[in-house]
C-alpha cells in the first residue's frame, strides 16, 4: 500500500513502533486486563471503551446497586491500578512519545480535537480495522487519565476551545493573536480561505510581537511523514503548522463545509435555514444552478440533520429577491449583476442603461449575461410593440411610454 511505502521510507525504526502501537482498541484492552472484572466494567462504561456508549456515575451505580461516590472510588482504584503496571506503561511509551512529538511539532499546545483527530488519522493508516471515529473515547480516556502526567488540559475557556499542551508550554502569546485575528474578522465580517487566515495572520502585529514562539524546528523523519498522511496540511498550513492549530483551536471561529473560516455566529459559516444553505451553495457554485440540483447539494454536504427537499428549496428562491430566476429552473445571485423580471424587462433595462438604440446583437449579448435563455425567447420580446421599436438603420429602441 502507498500508505505502507510513505511509512517504511520516512520513518526511523523508533517511530514506526510509536505509530505502529496505535491500535488504541487493543491497548485498551490489555490495559483493561490488570483490572477485576468490576473496576474493568466501571470504567468502560464510564469512558465509552471498546462497544460501549459513554455513561453516568449515577447510572453505572444503579448497573451495579451502589452509590455514585463508591462507583468514582472503583474509577480511581482501575485507574491507579493501570498507571502502576509496568506492562502499562510499555504499552502507553509509544503513544505518549508520540503526542509529545506532536504537540511539540505545533508549537506545544493543538485543540484537543485537532489533536484527536490527527492521532485517529495515524491509527487508521496502520490499522485499517478501526475507522478514525472509533478512536476518540480511547484517546480521551489515555489521555485524560493514563498519560496525563506531563500534559495539561485547559477548558472552559472564553477564547478557545478544549486544548491539551505539554506542562512547560504557555498560552498568553496564543491568545493575544487569537483576539486580533477574531477582531479582524468579526469588525469586516471576513469569510476566508484557510491560506488567506493563515496571512490575515501572520500580517498581524500580536504575531509579529510574538513571532519567535511560532517557530518549530522539524523532526524530518516524522515531519515528512506526518505531512504526507493528513491531506488538510497542504498549502500554507504544513510551514504555518503553528498559526494552523491556533486557527483550529479559537472557540468563535469556524469553518464551513467550503473550507472557508469566519465568525461562528455568521450563518455564511454556520447556516441556520435552508435559505442560508441555498445561498452558500450558490456562492460556492459561482454561477447559476437548477433548483433541483441545488437541493441535492445541500443533502450531499449533510449541513445538519435537518432534510430538505426540491418543493422548499424551490420556494425559497421563489420567494427571496436575492435570488433571480436567470433560465427555466435556473436561478443566480442577484450580487452577481443579475436582475428580477421577464426577458422584456431585462431588455428595457439595458436599453434606458445604454441610452442609445442598439443592434440586435449587442442587445442579445447584454441579454445573455442577465437570462440563460434562447434567441427566439429574445425575438419574441423585442416583438413587444408598446415598449420597443425598429428604428430606420435596424437597431432597437424604447417607444416613448416606456422611456418614461
Amino acid at each position: 500500500m502507498k500508505d505502507e511505502s510513505i511509512l517504511k521510507d520516512n520513518l526511523t525504526t523508533s517511530q514506526i513502533k510509536e505509530v505502529a502501537s496505535l491500535d488504541l482498541v487493543e491497548i485498551i484492552n490489555h490495559l483493561l486486563s490488570v483490572l477485576n472484572p468490576r473496576e474493568q466494567d466501571v470504567l468502560r462504561r464510564r469512558y465509552g471503551l471498546v462497544g460501549v456508549e459513554k455513561e453516568t456515575l449515577e447510572s453505572i451505580g444503579r448497573a451495579h446497586k451502589l452509590t455514585r461516590e463508591r462507583i468514582r472510588q472503583i474509577e480511581n482504584v482501575g485507574v491507579n491500578k493501570i498507571k502502576k503496571n509496568t506492562n502499562s506503561q510499555a504499552l502507553v511509551g509509544g503513544l505518549n512519545t508520540l503526542i509529545h512529538d506532536l504537540l511539540v511539532e505545533h508549537g506545544g499546545v493543538l485543540d484537543k480535537e485537532h489533536l484527536f483527530k490527527i492521532l485517529a488519522r495515524l491509527a487508521e493508516l496502520q490499522n485499517s480495522n478501526h475507522k478514525s471515529s472509533d478512536y476518540n473515547n480511547h484517546l480521551n480516556f489515555l489521555i485524560s487519565r493514563i498519560i496525563n502526567d506531563n500534559l495539561d488540559q485547559i477548558s472552559e475557556d472564553q477564547i478557545f476551545n478544549d486544548l491539551i499542551k505539554l506542562k512547560e508550554y504557555t498560552v498568553n502569546h496564543l491568545a493575544e493573536v487569537a483576539t486580533e485575528a477574531l477582531d479582524k474578522i468579526s469588525e469586516a465580517k471576513l469569510m476566508v480561505a484557510t491560506d488567506d487566515l493563515i496571512d490575515l495572520i501572520l500580517k498581524s502585529e500580536s504575531y509579529r510581537k510574538h513571532q519567535s514562539k511560532f517557530e518549530v524546528a522539524d523532526k524530518p523523519d516524522f515531519s515528512s511523514y506526518l505531512k504526507s498522511s493528513l491531506s488538510e496540511y497542504s498549502g500554507k498550513v504544513w510551514p504555518n503548522r503553528v498559526v494552523y492549530g491556533l486557527i483550529k483551536s479559537i472557540k468563535k471561529l469556524d469553518q464551513n463545509k467550503f473550507g472557508h473560516w469566519g465568525h461562528s455566529s455568521s450563518r455564511e459559516i454556520l447556516p441556520k435555514t435552508i435559505n442560508d444553505k441555498i445561498y452558500l451553495v450558490l456562492k460556492d457554485h459561482g454561477k447559476p444552478m437548477y433548483y433541483g440540483d441545488i437541493a441535492k447539494r445541500i443533502t450531499e454536504l449533510g449541513f445538519d440533520s435537518k432534510s430538505v427537499n426540491t418543493a422548499t428549496t424551490h420556494n425559497e428562491l421563489i420567494l427571496d429577491d436575492k435570488y433571480v430566476l436567470v433560465g427555466r429552473g435556473m436561478y443566480g445571485l442577484k450580487e452577481w449583476g443579475y436582475q428580477n423580471g421577464t426577458v422584456a424587462d431585462v431588455v428595457e433595462a439595458i436599453l434606458k442603461a445604454e441610452a442609445s438604440p442598439m443592434t440586435k446583437e449587442a442587445l442579445t449579448n447584454a441579454v445573455m449575461k442577465q437570462r440563460l435563455v434562447k434567441q427566439t425567447t429574445i425575438n419574441l420580446a423585442l416583438m413587444n410593440k408598446n415598449r420597443f421599436k425598429k428604428t430606420t438603420d435596424g437597431k432597437y429602441t424604447l417607444v416613448d411610454n416606456a422611456k418614461k
